[in-house]
């Protein structure tokens, strides 16, 4: 994973410019892309060896240091915002399906048009095109593996629901209670999301050196054994019945998934990397720029034909545009939670995603849920603040690849380095 860094040794070089000003000396030294701005205020040389970060994590310590951090709680709520984003884009991409029309690469086009637009026209002006063009031209093959295993992540589990769809329930009263028969396995289609928590953990620790406290561990143990409980409640109800899904069909829909979860796991290492060290709009407007063309051309070669095939009305319109609108938002938000936490403890946050999905169907349909839910997704919340047990103030925010001191990062919303530079910063 070093290749994709941009590093240089000393404090006194130039770094990224923050998310949130441009630089406007005249007297910055030159730089390969994007506005120049000279950092040197984190002073190494203090009394006794500390370092600016050493300092506000010694504010607060203790087991419970983290937990009175108003970050603890952003990234909490923010990790159940993101799961209830998947949870809806699942949700869509199922109807989708029902509806007849299963286009797994156009479906995801249109997100990565409307980051495009927002992030890359933002970056435009922030850069300026000469340097914009000269940030692809040094730094855009990093961008395009990112969002080759983003869209390719995107694609074959968009492409799995074509196979196995999973979003409209079968209902069916037992001994007067109503009970849900979702279309699918879940054992199969959500223990894969295991696959890409263990991936995601396995890429940090040997790529990022990323170490791994005996309470995060014991918390991502506890995050599994709650949806072992979710499973177990599926299993007495009966909803892991699947219905008419054929074997062949089933085998095809794992197998996509699970590569579509591969993808997914390399891709959230890779942008938690990218964002650590670059302005946040930058990343996402490469993401979505790059994203835009290879996305564009696979769904030229590979879904002509279910394009032609497909059942278009207005639901289907309506179905596609609020895919689009919350993926977007998924991804505008997810290298916040990158910054603030890490891409593991964003897939173990993802978990609650069949809680939240269940919870809406008995708002909105009136479902009636077996007992075991809730104390499954109390497990999981239980998990997640056990994840940061014994983390000092900073939490995950603090990244090992960018120095004792933060000095290989970039001084933006959600960085440890911009706590560093600005004791005062809300996040």
């Amino acid at each position: 994973m070093d290749s994709f860094s941009g590093k240089s040794a000393t404090n006194q070089q130039v770094l990224p410019t923050d998310d949130r000003k441009l630089a406007t000396s005249s007297e910055s030294s030159p730089v390969t892309h994007g506005p120049p701005e000279i950092i040197g205020v984190l002073d190494e040389s203090r009394a006794g060896g500390g370092t600016a970060i050493d300092e506000i994590e010694e504010t607060k310590t203790g087991w419970f240091a983290y937990f009175t951090t108003r970050n603890f709680w952003i990234v909490l709520v923010l990790g159940q915002v993101l799961a209830l984003c998947i949870t809806s884009t699942n949700t869509f991409s199922s109807l989708l399906v029902n509806e007849g029309t299963s286009i797994p690469a156009f479906q995801t086009f249109f997100n990565y048009l409307l980051l495009n637009i927002g992030y890359t026209s933002y970056t435009l002006y922030r850069y300026g095109f000469k340097k914009w063009c000269h940030l692809i031209y040094k730094d855009g093959w990093k961008y395009f593996i990112l969002s080759f295993l983003d869209v390719e992540g995107n694609y074959f589990f968009v492409l799995a629901y074509r196979y196995v769809s999973r979003s409209l329930p079968r209902c069916e009263t037992r001994q007067g209670e109503l009970i849900v028969q979702w279309q699918t396995s879940i054992l199969s289609a959500q223990l894969i999301n295991f696959w890409a928590i263990v991936l995601v953990v396995v890429i940090s620790f040997f790529f990022l050196h990323v170490r791994y406290h005996p309470t995060q561990v014991a918390g991502i143990l506890i995050c599994i054994g709650g949806f072992g409980i979710l499973l177990a409640s599926d299993h007495i109800t009966g909803a892991t019945n699947f219905g008419p899904i054929s074997r062949g069909n089933q085998i095809k829909g794992d197998l996509f998934a699970l590569l579509g979860a591969t993808f997914y796991g390399m891709s959230n290492v890779a942008e938690e990397f990218l964002v650590s060290k670059r302005p946040l709009y930058e990343v996402v407007g490469q993401l979505g720029f790059w994203g835009m063309l290879i996305n564009g051309t696979q769904a030229g070669i590979f879904d002509r034909t279910p394009f032609r095939k497909a059942t278009w009305n207005g639901k289907v319109g309506g179905y596609l545009a609020g895919y689009t609108l919350i993926l977007t938002l998924f991804y505008s938000l997810a290298p916040l939670m990158f910054r603030l936490a890490s891409a593991a403890f964003l897939n173990i946050s993802l978990l609650t995603g069949n809680f939240w999905g269940v919870a809406i169907g008995v708002k909105v349909f009136g479902y009636s849920i077996h007992w075991m839910y809730p104390i499954a997704f109390v497990c999981i919340i239980g998990g997640l603040i056990i994840y940061f047990l014994g983390k000092r103030v900073l939490g995950e925010a603090r990244k090992p690849w960018l120095g004792q001191n933060q000095e290989g990062g970039v001084n933006g919303i959600g960085t440890a380095r911009r706590r560093a530079e600005n004791r005062d910063a809300l996040v």
